[in-house]
């Protein structure tokens, strides 16, 4: 069911569940809003401020529209569907379906996509943090070969490059334990430098960090200074993942487990997740090393957003059972660890056999 919508009367125009009386980031003075064209004051009683304290994972990096190809039409023209998207996007998706409390700190575009965007975002239970922007949507071609996707991407002074580090610290909640960020927002200009600032400062002000590079190598011109920036931000690193496909990249020309062992000197991670495929995870956690299976697929509809919904579902393992600091993730025992493997495998599943990202909401899950 799609949310009713509200515009706060902030000039950044952020759009929120119409239950939300006010943004907790809204910059209006007085406070107030505008819900279903009338003009409200600001309901802060207990309720209220209770309802903001859940806000507990704050996740960061590009939102963007999938034009996904699909059959042919009958003249042979090629078709494709729009799908939000987005890695970090569809993390907050996918964590917000789950029942977690999720704060997005990324602009979204005032266009008619950044309205389906925001839409997306509402429903999944997420609130938009950063303000709405007249800058376009970022746009991403999308082309499935058995059911695996390439990309294509168009983001050059979009709304989700918009971003300073001062404008995070701002919108970001103050009551959050655990902060996610990754892809495309990384590679190069004035945003990726304020994403990885951020990073460290969430880092020395002791929220939880999560990081998930999301390679794409035909947007990185820049190759050196992108694998440079990822290695810094990996010493600031709470829980990481990536696929073997950004493993190989990053650390080439050496067999997988050389790989494995060299990124992992140069990580700090408390958790390290190293997803591959139909073939599931190896994951780490100080001197516990497991491998999960994937559940065997007979329906697969594509794996868009599949990473994704994978890494929310270890997010929001982390926060349910309180384990939002170093040392509570670094006590949990190999039962606890394989019961998050099998829930984020689960997860995953369930988006592959629908087609785009599209996770699946708490009451679908068994792994729980």
């Amino acid at each position: 069911m799609i949310l009713p919508l509200a515009w706060c009367n902030d000039p950044g125009g952020a759009q929120i569940p119409s239950s939300f009386r006010h943004q907790p980031t809204c910059r209006c003075s007085p406070p107030r809003c505008i819900i279903g064209g009338q003009e409200a004051a600001s309901q802060d009683g207990p309720q209220q401020k209770a309802r903001r304290v859940e806000l507990m994972i704050s996740i960061g990096g590009e939102n963007l529209i999938d034009l996904v190809s699909g059959a042919a039409a009958a003249d042979g023209l090629p078709q494709y569907v729009a799908n939000p998207g987005g890695s970090p996007f569809n993390v907050a998706m996918a964590s917000g379906r789950q029942g977690q409390k999720v704060a997005y700190l990324t602009p979204v575009s005032e266009d008619a996509l950044g309205a389906l965007l925001a839409e997306r975002l509402v429903e999944s239970k997420v609130t938009l943090a950063a303000g709405r922007v007249p800058h376009p949507t970022s746009l991403a071609v999308v082309s499935i070969t058995d059911g695996i996707p390439s990309y294509a991407f168009h983001r050059n002074g979009t709304a989700e490059r918009q971003v300073t580090k001062q404008a995070l610290h701002n919108d970001m909640p103050a009551e959050t334990k655990l902060f996610h960020v990754g892809s495309l927002g990384l590679i190069d200009g004035d945003d990726a430098d304020a994403w990885e600032a951020f990073f460290a400062d969430c880092r020395s002000r002791g929220i939880m960090t999560s990081l998930d590079p999301n390679v794409r190598p035909g947007l990185i011109a820049d190759r050196d200074g992108y694998i440079a920036r990822l290695r810094r931000m990996m010493r600031h690193v709470d829980i990481f993942k990536l696929s073997d496909e950004d493993l190989a990249w990053l650390y080439p020309d050496r067999p997988l487990e050389t790989a494995l062992a060299d990124c992992r000197a140069d990580c700090d991670a408390v958790l390290f997740i190293l997803t591959l495929g139909a073939d599931g995870s190896r994951v780490f956690l100080g001197d516990l090393e497991m491998t999960a299976a994937a559940p065997k697929l007979k329906d697969l509809a594509d794996t868009v957003g599949a990473g994704d919904t994978y890494m929310a579902s270890i997010l929001c393992w982390v926060l349910e059972h309180d384990l939002a600091t170093r040392d509570a993730l670094g006590a949990v025992g190999e039962d606890a660890l394989t019961n998050a493997t099998r829930r984020a495998a689960e997860a995953a599943a369930i988006n592959c056999r629908r087609s785009g990202c599209n996770p699946p909401w708490r009451d679908e899950l068994t792994n729980l």
